[in-house]
């Protein structure tokens, strides 16, 4: 009875007219997005490249160790083609040097601000919003429109436990909404495999996780589709209802969460945070190049009395020593200004976390904001993608000013700085280059981050649990009801 019950279901989904405008109108728009996808993934693969070409060539042209600078880029994920998450909205690359701080700028969106009007419309926010509007459009009225229709009262005059028929619709509505919607997806998977994009077994396992979450969440939405309408008498109720709960669920209460969580916690603002920053930079500069005059002039004044070639002769002997002097005084403030920075940008990312913690736990009340985290937790599109990358990056810096630090005292200290302090022309700098190109064949290079399949699926976990504890507390809510239900 419960096979021919699901086939009766199964029938009434498949032979429906909003079924195939439906099916149309998902498939179009999976197979859109994913092409859209591959087709930014591939322009950003060549920005990248050329980017990565260009910063190879500025840094052969440079002759100095002293001032040799490099730029790292954030290098284009495959999985951004399925789940943008903040991918366009953080930086693409830092400088990298002995002077700046690390931080990632010019951002996709930053630079095209047009496309952070209306966002992108990747696979997860199809799934999210389109697909779970539609799952509830379908359940609606898939108990109480039999009882409109007559069929219900019908159905009952037969000896068919209510458990069962309630089963049957909830099976007939997964596999009639579930399975059709996997052919396009699995379409679009191929197109993924047609165009090349660089796929290994992580990224597979990583596609097929945020698959089964897909339809996962969708399952939900057709749990508590059923759910409604076994609560309600009127189709035109239930639909209200649900409409209702849908905006609710997926629009609203994922951003009253981390609204309430930005009031709760407050956070200073990039601004305020560089405000300072540079406020201790200058000052560490200003406290340097004083004290750098103050040392001249005492050593000047060792020489009073002296004469010109005595003078010169004194300076002479004594000169490499006063450079190494004033550049260990030049590295303990760069480090102090460095140390400062990464104290500032980690109680700033402490306190951000806190933030999103609360943030997200709050609108995790919300099924839709449950699935939108953990799909971006298994693409690596989350936001943690730019601490990942922050802090490879500033390990990065760090072996890249030990290395050329290295390279600038095989090349003679200061690399051609000479500071003297004349009674009558005073205090002076010059700085000479290097001459020649650098050898540039053991400079360290820049590794992305990795983000292993167990590194993006453990964050992931309470999410799954959520979404199936809300459909399994969906469907006993429904089969609860109905068991009351008025078939009459």
């Amino acid at each position: 009875m419960l096979a021919i019950l699901i086939q009766k279901e199964l029938k009434a989904i498949l032979l429906s007219p909003k079924f195939a405008a439906t099916f149309a109108t998902c498939a179009v728009l999976i197979l859109l997005s994913l092409f859209i996808g591959i087709q930014d993934y591939r322009a950003a693969v060549r920005q990248y490249e050329a980017a990565q070409q260009l910063n190879a060539q500025e840094m052969r042209e440079q002759t100095s160790w002293r001032v040799i600078s490099s730029r790292v880029y954030r290098q284009p994920d495959p999985l951004q083609i399925l789940v943008a998450g903040v991918n366009n909205d953080i930086g693409r690359l830092s400088l990298v040097n002995a002077m700046e701080a690390i931080k990632l700028r010019n951002s996709s969106y930053s630079d095209d601000p047009i496309f952070a009007v209306f966002r992108f419309i990747d696979f997860v926010f199809i799934v999210q919003v389109v697909l779970s509007l539609f799952a509830i459009l379908f359940t609606f009225d898939a108990v109480n429109g039999e009882r409109e229709g007559g069929t219900l009262k019908l159905v009952f005059s037969n000896a068919i436990p209510r458990a069962q028929y309630l089963l049957a619709k909830f099976l007939g509505s997964w596999f009639g909404l579930v399975l059709p919607l996997l052919i396009p997806i699995l379409l679009g998977l191929l197109l993924i495999m047609v165009y090349r994009i660089p796929a290994d077994g992580i990224f597979w396992l990583k596609v097929t996780a945020l698959i089964g979450m897909s339809v996962l969440f969708f399952t939900f939405f057709i749990a508590f589709g059923v759910l409604l309408s076994s609560l309600t008498r009127s189709s035109s109720v239930s639909f209200l209802l649900a409409l209702v709960l849908w905006v609710v669920l997926v629009l609203i209460i994922p951003r009253a969460g981390v609204m309430a969580a930005g009031q709760i916690v407050p956070v200073p603002s990039v601004a305020e945070i560089e405000g300072q920053q540079n406020g201790f930079e200058k000052a560490s500069w200003d406290r340097l190049m004083n004290g750098m005059k103050e040392r001249w002039r005492s050593r000047d004044a060792e020489m009073a009395g002296m004469s010109a070639e005595q003078r010169e002769a004194y300076r002479d002997a004594h000169e490499w020593q006063w450079l190494e002097e004033e550049d260990q005084a030049r590295q303990a403030m760069q480090k102090e200004i460095s140390d400062f920075a990464i104290k500032l940008h980690e109680d700033l990312r402490n306190r951000k976390a806190q933030q999103e913690r609360l943030g997200f736990a709050l609108s995790r009340f919300s099924p839709a904001s449950a699935y939108q985290l953990a799909a971006m937790q298994l693409a690596g599109t989350d936001v943690t993608l730019k601490s990942r990358y922050e802090d490879a990056m500033q390990n990065y810096r760090n072996t890249f000013s030990a290395f050329t630090e290295k390279k600038q005292k095989e090349a003679g200290g200061l690399g051609g700085i000479r500071i003297t302090m004349d009674s009558q022309k005073g205090f002076s700098l010059s700085t000479g280059r290097d001459q020649g190109s650098l050898d540039l064949s053991e400079l360290p290079r820049f590794q992305a981050p990795a983000h292993s399949f167990a590194e993006a699926l453990a964050p992931t976990l309470i999410d799954w649990g959520l979404l199936a504890l809300c459909t399994v507390g969906a469907f006993a809510g429904a089969f609860v009801v109905f068991l009351r239900y008025d078939v009459r």
